[in-house]
């Protein structure tokens, strides 16, 4: 069923928004569950998006800058929808939020369509609200990426986003925001010239309903982050994107500006330096596999394996 985009994340918005007001920062300062002197560098709330990779990776950065020079780190986690933690960031609720390049500039200004590293952080650098600064891009990326079966890709002969416009209608599943977004159904319309194409949103970041909605034939495509184990799991079919319609979604810190001191950015910098997207596939399979790990955990051990 098509949701109203705009619905969707002001609902999700609101009760966030309550959420936030209601809920206390998370008590640890680190990752251990130590507490810093808290001398000195004051206080950096770090949240996330509403999905198990950000959530460890904001365990990461948070993990990482916790304690040094007086830094005291606290956590609100799972926030939810872009839109309610951007809001956050902007409020102060949070300080620190870990995002992906091309797609918080697409939220950003609608009508960005740079693709390269160099050219989405220029065009984001302009694109953040006042007081809110990017640091380095990591090398780490979790691309948008459109799977259909193994079945459904052998019936109509799929290997690239191109071929959709040879089947002759096509159920899209993704986040809500995907709907209005210009790599989204908009760019599969002007981009790929596909006018075959409904769309239904389900709000878990190509989670379990999103797969569950592609193998039942609900849906015959499904946008599922590049990272995502179930992929390889379940042998879908990624459709190639040869006109680039998806910008490289480098892992980039966003945060408030007066909040990142100089020290602080070189922290979180090294920190991208030594993130790659293998890391994230790893935290994936660490998370949603059979050992079923927390992100908490899974982020300690990165931290403590590359020497924060």
């Amino acid at each position: 069923m098509k949701r109203n985009h705009r619905k969707v994340l002001a609902a999700a918005a609101a009760v966030v928004t309550v959420g936030l007001a209601l809920a206390g920062c998370a008590s640890s300062n680190s990752l251990s569950g130590s507490g810093g002197s808290g001398s000195g560098g004051g206080s950096i709330v770090v949240g996330s998006a509403n999905f198990p990779e950000n959530v460890a990776l904001a365990y990461v950065y948070g993990g990482a800058i916790a304690d040094k020079d007086g830094v005291t780190v606290s956590y609100k986690v799972n926030i939810g929808t872009r839109a309610a933690y951007i809001k956050s960031l902007e409020s102060g609720e949070i300080n620190l939020v870990p995002e992906y390049a091309g797609s918080i500039l697409s939220f950003l200004d609608k009508s960005a369509n740079q693709k390269s590293a160099d050219d989405v952080k220029a065009a984001l650098d302009k694109a953040l609200p006042k007081g809110v600064t990017a640091t380095d891009f990591a090398e780490a990326a979790d691309s948008d990426s459109l799977n259909v079966t193994p079945e459904f890709a052998k019936a109509n002969n799929l290997t690239s986003i191109a071929d959709l416009a040879n089947v002759s209608s096509v159920i899209v599943a993704a986040n809500p925001e995907f709907e209005t977004r210009p790599d989204g159904l908009p760019g599969l319309k002007s981009v790929y010239g596909l006018t075959n194409l409904t769309f239904q949103a389900i709000n878990d970041g190509g989670g379990p309903a999103t797969l569950k909605a592609l193998l039942d034939n609900q849906v015959q495509v499904a946008d599922i982050y590049s990272t995502t184990p179930s992929i390889l799991d379940n042998k879908l079919v990624t459709l190639t994107d040869p006109k680039n319609l998806f910008a490289s979604q480098q892992v980039v810190p966003i945060g408030t500006t007066s909040k990142l001191t100089s020290k602080v950015q070189a922290t979180l910098n090294k920190v991208s330096a030594k993130l790659t997207t293998q890391d994230l596939l790893e935290f994936n399979k660490r998370i949603s596999g059979d050992e079923k790990a927390d992100p908490k955990t899974v982020a300690k051990d990165w931290l403590k394996a590359n020497g924060f």
